[in-house]
């Protein structure tokens, strides 16, 4: 099985470097990667040159949405994976999502990898597994990481990480990949997963045995000056509630998998919070 894994960077190199160095030593099987450079980037861009890797590129920063949308139209296979350029990706990553896809049967779904960070997980965002191999290149211990990233147990989870996420091209093509209003890049996965609800998706997974490295974004966190859109108020405007009552109620995001997603039930939290999300709508559209 060969997916196209379109990887986004901005001033990234070092990270970017390793991410792509984890997928060609850790996937069992050959895939096709395209990265856009944000920027100008010569060093990026003259390193992907040298190692034949196919990538797209914009004179300034068009954001993650656009430039995914760049790369995606390069797409030579079945199946597109948005990943972080600050991410590691671990042995057999891809042998477990071929697994599941052909287990699924259907073009219908929307998987994600299981995080593995050295942030602990907040409160009530039990969404990764919490495991210090560095909080950057310098600190890094890949070799602590490869001797026990598959000792930890953890579980499927309903909805889903976000990044890294993989779409049949169908479906990716059917629901315009990322929304362009989302640039830079905040709030656009909820969005796309809305659009993939819309068109008949119930399938949202978190892969427990597909497993990448996350450093934690950054690109955001060494660029104070990258400029951040309100994704959430945008989401809200567009989808006419909030993120948080989207992925609560119809993706039920961080609960154990069990089954494909039915629509949610409508009792008495579920109104009450609508209630919620929809005073919010209001009162940004109308009164701010």
């Amino acid at each position: 099985m060969r997916v196209t894994i379109i990887i986004p960077t901005f001033k990234n190199f070092d990270y970017l470097k390793l991410c792509i160095s984890s997928i060609e030593k850790n996937s069992t099987y050959q895939h096709q990667i395209i990265v856009h450079i944000n920027g100008e980037d010569k060093k990026t861009e003259n390193f992907l040159l040298k190692k034949k890797i196919e990538f797209t590129k914009s004179f300034i920063n068009i954001g993650l949405c656009s430039g995914v949308n760049i790369a995606a139209k390069k797409s030579m296979t079945e199946y597109i994976m948005y990943s972080h350029d600050d991410m590691y990706y671990l042995p057999s990553w891809d042998n477990y999502i071929k697994s599941e896809i052909k287990k699924l049967d259907t073009k219908y779904f929307y998987l994600s990898l299981t995080h593995i960070s050295y942030m602990p997980a907040v409160k009530g965002d039990l969404q990764h597994i919490t495991y210090n191999c560095g909080n950057d290149l310098e600190s890094f211990d890949e070799d602590k990481l490869l001797l026990n990233y598959n000792k930890f147990q953890f579980r499927d989870l309903q909805g889903s990480h976000w990044a890294p996420h993989i779409i049949h091209k169908d479906i990716w093509d059917k629901v315009g990949g990322f929304s362009e209003e989302f640039n830079p890049g905040f709030a656009s996965d909820p969005d796309l997963n809305m659009k993939l609800w819309n068109v008949g998706v119930r399938i949202f997974k978190g892969l427990s045995r597909s497993r990448v490295y996350h450093f934690g974004s950054i690109t955001t966190r060494k660029n104070k000056n990258v400029i951040k859109n309100n994704g959430k108020k945008t989401f809200l405007l567009k989808w006419k509630c909030t993120v948080e009552f989207f992925t609560k109620h119809y993706l039920k995001r961080g609960s154990t998998y069990y089954s494909p997603l039915i629509n949610p039930k409508k009792n008495f939290l579920f109104y009450f919070d609508l209630f919620l999300s929809k005073s919010k709508f209001y009162i940004t559209k109308y009164l701010k």
